[in-house]
């Protein structure tokens, strides 16, 4: 059984960690505003832009002079995963959850006979998938210096798996984040970019246009933005789904600590109250035998 003094410690123990989570929970909650805003704001972007590209994809169809990034290499022999996580732990399941995702997606690539190639970006995905797939590793993006994140960010992994997609090192690209709905829910979202894929959304509003030059040439300006431009969206959907998780994460250990406190402060004044009882059980009984 502790001591009183074990006892006493723990509680002060568990007050600092408390201190602590209840800190943390207010930085994120301050945090979460700016990120959330920042990836409300550039969903409709995202959207418009994703309707123009789907009418332009839309006419320029499967011809021979279609983009590269838009037709693809023909093959689906080599996929690039791009993993987007957190830089740093304690938001739950968050950067578990997307490697989980990825791992899945990977396993069954492997499983097909195909060729996986891993860029994590993020310092926690790279960690969690390591032991499994280390061996698939081709690159890392750190992002712990980056305070703010910016579309010259997102810029600079494009312009690698570009760089990579033009030498020929892979065939198709997806990338793996969480698309932040609230604080509660984060969803795990898989979404490849090269080539490029387009709903059936813009195709109609494209019959309104006449596009000069050609949609051939527009779109071979316009997708490696386009990869640009999905790559910043995911960025700032996992900047809002990480301070959420935080956040719901640090209020759940505050309230933990409180609990453990609580439970601990009980065992400690009975441990007393023992104490004190035995203590005058052997005060009395000095006293009777005099």
């Amino acid at each position: 059984m502790p001591s009183l003094k074990d006892l006493k410690n723990r509680i002060a123990s568990v007050k600092s960690t408390r201190k602590i989570t209840k800190a943390m929970q207010m930085v994120a909650a301050a945090k979460l505003r700016r990120a959330q805003d920042a990836a409300e704001q550039a969903r409709p972007y995202t959207e418009r832009f994703n309707a123009v590209m789907a009418g332009l994809a839309s006419s320029v169809g499967g011809s021979d002079t279609a983009p590269k990034l838009l037709s693809g290499t023909g093959s689906d022999k080599v996929q690039m995963l791009i993993v987007m996580t957190a830089e740093r732990g304690l938001c739950g399941g968050f950067n578990a959850n997307i490697a989980k995702l990825a791992k899945q997606h990977a396993a069954k690539l492997v499983a097909a006979g195909k060729t996986v190639k891993i860029l994590t970006v993020g310092k926690k995905g790279r960690d969690n998938m390591r032991r499994e797939f280390g061996q698939y590793f081709v690159g890392h993006v750190d992002l712990s210096a980056v305070k703010r994140l910016g579309y010259a960010n997102a810029q600079d992994i494009a312009r690698d798996v570009l760089t990579r997609f033009d030498a020929g090192e892979f065939d198709v690209a997806t990338i793996f984040f969480a698309r932040f709905e609230n604080v509660i829910t984060q969803h795990p979202t898989a979404l490849q970019i090269i080539p490029a894929k387009f709903d059936d959304a813009g195709a109609a509003a494209n019959e309104l246009y006449d596009y000069e030059p050609s949609e051939e040439a527009i779109l071979a300006d316009l997708l490696p933005r386009g990869v640009a431009t999905q790559i910043f969206a995911a960025l700032l959907e996992n900047a809002a789904s990480e301070q959420g998780a935080r956040m719901s994460a640090m209020d759940n250990a505050t309230r933990n600590a409180g609990d453990m406190i609580e439970r601990l402060t009980i065992q400690y004044n009975r441990s007393r109250q023992a104490v004190i009882t035995n203590e005058l059980i052997e005060i009395i009984s000095g006293a009777e035998a005099l």
